[in-house]
């Protein structure tokens, strides 16, 4: 068959969405009615589609969410937290991620949900295509303490310094040494005016919740 060629050209160019596509026009005889261009725009949609999947599969990867599921959608909004619909929906634009580089700082007592909020803010980052990292404080100072130890310091600086947002939760649940301080003074100062920070802490007021 003539298709069988094309087929495995797309496969070998790694356009595995047309390819798909493709094989599904064929099985479907109606679509030979349409017009060589509308044909050609729906492989091309299909290949735009499987690559914003890959694209999204591969952020949500790396960043890490504690909790994959949370989504703003779900947001429970009974509840009396203080969260509001339009603001919530301005957070999801990520806007303040995009173009202003803004950070984020979530606060409350154990159980209000600040992990789920931020996961969720985290993974609409991941569908606007920004890069996120999900990480506890404690085990993010933990990891820079084992960098220093063995020289990887530098290159794990410039992998959290280069995500879009960076999501730090459990904040100051315990008290730092000066070390600690000065690693967080560096990783916030590289990151200022140039990428997005979250913080969801239980310290309000200089007092843990």
């Amino acid at each position: 068959m003539l298709n069988e060629p094309t087929l495995e050209k797309l496969q070998a160019l790694k356009l595995t969405g047309m390819r798909e596509a493709l094989e599904d026009q064929i099985a479907q005889p109606a679509t030979q009615e349409l017009a060589f261009e509308e044909r050609l725009a729906l492989l091309l949609d299909r290949e735009i589609l499987a690559r914003d999947n890959r694209r999204l599969t591969r952020l949500l990867k790396a960043a890490r969410l504690r909790i994959p599921g949370a989504c703003l959608e779900d947001i429970d909004y009974r509840h009396a937290r203080g969260l509001q619909r339009p603001q919530m929906a301005q957070l999801g634009s990520c806007q303040w991620i995009h173009h202003h580089k803004q950070n984020l700082l979530l606060t409350g007592p154990t159980g209000t949900g600040k992990t789920y909020l931020a996961c969720a803010l985290g993974n609409q980052a991941c569908r606007q295509g920004l890069s996120t990292r999900y990480v506890r404080l404690p085990r993010l100072l933990e990891a820079i303490h084992i960098a220093h130890a063995d020289g990887s310091y530098p290159r794990l600086m410039q992998q959290l310094a280069r995500t879009d947002l960076l999501i730090l939760d459990d904040w100051a649940i315990a008290p730092l040494t000066a070390s600690q301080r000065q690693d967080l003074m560096e990783l916030i100062e590289d990151r200022h005016g140039l990428r997005s920070t979250l913080i969801a802490s239980q310290l309000v007021n200089g007092q843990v919740n």
